[in-house]
């Protein structure tokens, strides 16, 4: 990632002092990323959607006005609550639509590194959230892996370094994530 990101760290911890402040001081700084980010969970999308990556992410800024008492540990902590809250727009937005009602469910590609199309099945939105819920339940580390990998995009030894573990600890729990949402999604029914 490109921004600078002790800046971003420093201006993310003035938040709980004064988070508009903070919020509009570190938004220009992350923007792009956060769009990278939005193009991302839109590109994947099977089924067209009436947001864009802009309008997703000027969703985020209002979600992030509300967000007045947080302590952000880093970057990597702010990227995965934007990550996660880009995620929780679309399900609502696809939960709106009753789209798994009418056939026409959010989906997105699978959960793959190279994040090419496969032979496989494209993933509901809705079930997905609800596997990566199922997840942190079990593993909250795995889930964070996830979210910092396939949603906000990050290397893994990005990762290592935002949990504070080594390389071959992500390596191990990106695979194992992945498998374990592999079997859980194309094993248990629609939950949505």
């Amino acid at each position: 990632m490109s921004e600078p990101a002790g800046q971003i760290t420093d201006l993310l911890g003035e938040w709980s002092h004064d988070p508009k402040g903070s919020l509009d001081a570190v938004f220009p700084l992350v923007v792009a990323e956060l769009r990278r980010i939005a193009a991302s969970f839109l590109a994947a999308e099977s089924q067209p959607n009436t947001l864009v990556a802009t309008a997703l992410v000027h969703e985020l800024y209002l979600k992030l006005l509300q967000r007045e008492r947080v302590s952000w540990q880093d970057r990597g902590h702010f990227f995965g609550f934007a990550a996660r809250t880009m995620r929780r727009i679309l399900v609502d937005q696809a939960r709106r639509r009753g789209a798994s009602k009418r056939g026409g469910a959010l989906s997105i590609l699978p959960l793959d590194e190279a994040r090419v199309e496969h032979s496989e099945p494209a993933l509901d939105v809705v079930d997905l959230d609800v596997a990566l819920d199922e997840l942190a339940d079990l593993d909250p580390r795995l889930a964070r892996v996830v979210e910092l990998r396939y949603f906000v995009g990050l290397s893994i030894p990005e990762v290592a370094e935002i949990l504070g573990v080594g390389t071959a600890t992500v390596s191990r729990d990106w695979t194992t994530a992945r498998t374990w949402l592999h079997r859980r999604l194309t094993t248990a029914p629609h939950q949505g």
